[in-house]
């Protein structure tokens, strides 16, 4: 296989000097080698063609027995050494100490049209970080990232991205809802690629046993090849460092709030440092337009990873960063400079998220107001929010009245429509109506626009559960409609209509439809 293989973390960075896979605290060291799992009888289920265009491979390499190997861990590819990262981490809030590449092991970088790709194995067997688990993953969690990383991607959320989907013939042991009721699943691997998969707590690990030699060494490679715009290291260049990852977060999730993708798992290790959306654990998308809903069952008491807290907890993470990032700064104002810089960027990015959503171009001092009145109104009853928006666009403002009936068909509960809920929203329309007159664009340009950052498609917990249970029984086709149904998430797309739909009622209590655990 014709890959551009050109290695610099395993190269660049201070490696675990114990080579023995044994669980342990792994000191002064980036990463540790690893060699991934040979699999009883693996079998390659889908693959991204626009993954193998960007890594320079064709569709012809991908259908080889070399490729199936290799991305399944089976064959290593020549000069490479794998490896699992070293990083800890704030979970639900409190400092977990070691964590690491528990169930993902690094292949290679590749270098295509001036690109940089790290290459990853999720559920390719155990490293020194598994702590208790067995490194692998399931078919029902690998379907999930598979769809979600590339769909986020066309949807234009940061995120990192996947390329393959594969089976590893191997049963996998789980215990889906952490209840006592283990059972066999089939294992599956997916190959999942970034520029680099560095997380918030690879820097909080060092900082936290004030290892400031290997921190300085992380920090300045981290800005070498990710951040090289910003120069030589220093005191300066740390800080710039700081507020470029700050603002990329804050970004990432703008875009999050923006098409209704809940995280669910937002721990520091879970924060990549280039603001992609990473590890696809269980998430989940609004179906009901609810700030205070989670999809993790563990999160399920305090939902400190609810929808509407997503940005707060953005925040609180980097203020986790900063403090790892002090010794090399030793400079508190400047730190808390960047980010209260976030919070008045959050008000100001979000407020224009919103008005995008509802076309509006030009600004004007009420409009935080009137999408205040909108959100309200969106939670007197449960309002499907993908389909609200999308309809929204059809709203004719010389026909304020008829704004009820054009999203009618968002309201999960029709019956509950009563005369109250439908005055208030009565009322909110002839507002819209009256600020969209200030408008300079047509009805239909602004129709295009809405439609431009609404999606009419997303991958609903559902969907991806359909596609899993056909999956378990043998039957795969269901991974690649959705696959190219979520390639144009802002397109009509006739012919996937029926995906255009409110959540079934059969979905709203099923395991993998509402409410998902962490495990794999």
């Amino acid at each position: 296989m014709n890959l551009n293989i050109k290695d610099t973390f395993n190269k660049e960075l201070p490696a675990d000097s114990i080579l023995e896979n044994t669980r342990r605290q792994v000191e002064k060291a980036c990463f540790s080698y690893v060699s991934p799992k040979q699999t009883a009888k693996p079998e390659l289920l889908h693959v991204s063609p626009e993954m193998l265009e960007n890594l320079g491979l064709t569709i012809e390499e991908a259908k080889s027995e070399a490729f199936l190997r290799i991305f399944t861990g089976n064959v290593v590819l020549p000069n490479t050494k794998p490896y699992a990262m070293c990083y800890g981490g704030h979970q639900f809030g409190n400092w977990a100490g070691q964590l690491g590449d528990g169930r993902a092991i690094n292949l290679t970088e590749v270098v295509h049209n001036n690109k940089r790709w790290a290459l990853q194995l999720k559920g390719a067997g155990e490293t020194p970080y598994s702590r208790t688990a067995d490194g692998l993953a399931v078919l029902r969690s690998s379907i999930r990232e598979y769809l979600c990383s590339e769909a986020m991607f066309h949807l234009g959320v940061p995120t990192t991205r996947a390329l393959s989907l594969a089976l590893s013939g191997d049963q996998v042991l789980r215990d889906m809802l952490y209840n006592g009721n283990p059972e066999y699943e089939k294992g599956a691997i997916v190959c999942r690629v970034a520029p680099s998969f560095l997380r918030f707590g690879n820097y909080e690990i060092f900082a936290a046993r004030q290892d400031i030699k290997t921190l300085k060494t992380l920090v300045d490679y981290t800005i070498k090849h990710f951040f090289g715009h910003l120069g030589e290291p220093s005191k300066k260049t740390y800080l710039a460092f700081f507020s470029e990852v700050s603002k990329r977060t804050l970004d990432m999730i703008i875009n999050w709030q923006r098409v209704g993708f809940v995280h669910g798992v937002m721990n520091t290790d879970n924060m990549s440092i280039l603001g992609l959306t990473i590890d696809y654990g269980p998430y989940g998308w609004l179906e009901g337009f609810d700030y205070g809903w989670t999809p993790n069952t563990t999160d399920r008491q305090h939902k400190r990873y609810q929808y509407g807290n997503q940005p707060n907890v953005g925040l609180w993470n980097l203020y986790k960063l900063a403090n790892a990032l002090y010794p090399l700064i030793e400079e508190t104002e400047s730190l808390e400079e960047i980010l209260n810089t976030y919070k008045t960027d959050f008000e100001v990015k979000s407020l224009k998220m919103m008005r995008s959503k509802i076309g509006l171009e030009i600004e004007d001092v009420f409009d935080a107001s009137l999408i205040q009145e909108l959100e309200d109104n969106l939670l007197l009853t449960e309002t499907d929010m993908t389909i609200f928006f999308r309809n929204l666009s059809d709203f004719n403002s010389e026909k304020p009245s008829e704004g009820l009936k054009i999203i009618k068909e968002a309201f999960y509960i029709s019956e509950e429509i009563n005369e109250e809920i439908q005055q208030k929203w009565h009322a909110w329309f002839q507002r819209y109506a009256e600020r969209l007159s200030q408008e300079l664009i047509t009805s239909e340009e602004r129709k295009m626009k809405m439609n431009a950052v609404n999606p009419k498609y997303v991958l609903r917990n559902y969907m991806a559960q359909l596609a899993i249970d056909d999956a378990n029984k043998g039957d795969y086709k269901l991974i690649d409609e959705l696959f190219q149904l979520l390639k144009k998430p802002y397109n009509e797309q006739p012919e996937f209509e029926k995906w255009f739909a409110k959540r079934p009622d059969w979905a709203r209590n099923k395991v993998g439809c509402s409410m998902l655990s962490c495990s794999s």
